[in-house]
């Protein structure tokens, strides 16, 4: 009798991974926005789209139901707002990206046509420690397209007690303007780099945000927003045709929580209409 000799498999091999796509778009119909495409592969949604304010804005909830991002998966998200529409896309909850023995990636592609308006206000994303996180974000603007972009940024899990102390997060963010490069950032910051405690880094802050938004303020609105109570380190500078906002922070609510009083002071002088938070915002 012949004895076969034992496979050798590797764990990896029995790892599920997801790949994941979404692509969305929206488009203009007399004074409503409404959605005209909703494509999607493996596991990435968007519940049905709500009009809390009114046709105008359509509101989508981005849903990934697995709930968190392991090692091998890919997310690939996409959407178009098509002239003069207005699409506002946010989360059901933090973004959990685990420990993991490869990498994980996420791809986002946003396109603003002409006159048309496109908030991306997720809610926060958490890096566990030994995650490997590459995210890479690429907005276009067309003409005179509006953007109001936020992320907010947690390694470890502070609530929990856990540092970041290894594995590594790397992103990168693209903006431009009719092909014109108005925004390019690209960071890495690896388990227990020096950057986590440095000063000139995150000086010991386990979170971090960013809010970007074309358009220019004057400078009452400028010392109002700087004026904001809070409990974060941040600040906000005006560049040309777009302002910025960062901050640091112990937990990721409060970063949150100062990007939403922002939002609620930029939206009507920026965008021309009051800030209404999602309801799921609360749940």
């Amino acid at each position: 009798m012949t004895v076969l000799a034992p496979i050798s498999i590797t764990a990896a091999l029995f790892t599920p991974c997801w790949h994941a796509e979404l692509e969305l778009g929206y488009a203009r119909f007399g004074d409503s926005t409404r959605p005209i495409l909703r494509r999607h592969k493996g596991p990435l949604r968007v519940q049905k789209h709500l009009y809390a304010e009114g046709p105008e804005v359509c509101q989508h909830i981005i849903v990934h139901p697995p709930g968190g991002i392991a090692g091998g998966d890919r997310l690939d998200i996409s959407a178009r707002v098509g002239a003069d529409a207005w699409a506002q896309l946010t989360s059901p909850g933090a973004a959990k990206w685990y420990r993991a023995a490869g990498p994980a990636c996420q791809q986002l592609v946003l396109n603003v046509a002409a006159g048309a308006t496109l908030e991306w206000l997720p809610q926060e994303t958490i890096i566990f420690s030994a995650a490997q996180a590459e995210l890479r974000t690429f907005i276009d603007l067309e003409g005179d397209a509006r953007l109001f972009y936020w992320d907010v940024v947690a390694l470890g899990r502070p609530a929990s007690g856990e540092r970041f102390e290894r594995g590594h997060f790397q992103s990168t963010l693209e903006i431009r303007r009719d092909g014109q490069l108005l925004w390019h950032e690209r960071q890495r910051i690896v388990g227990d780099d020096g950057l986590l405690d440095s000063p000139i880094g995150l000086d010991g802050q386990p979170v971090f945000a960013t809010l970007l938004v074309t358009g220019e303020i004057d400078s009452e609105l400028l010392e109002a927003c700087r004026s904001l109570p809070n409990d974060v380190r941040g600040d906000l500078s005006q560049l040309p045709g777009l302002l910025v906002a960062r901050c640091l922070a112990s937990e990721a609510l409060l970063a949150r929580g100062w990007l939403i009083d922002l939002w609620k002071l930029l939206r009507p002088a920026l965008l021309g209409r009051e800030a209404v938070p999602p309801r799921i915002w609360s749940t």
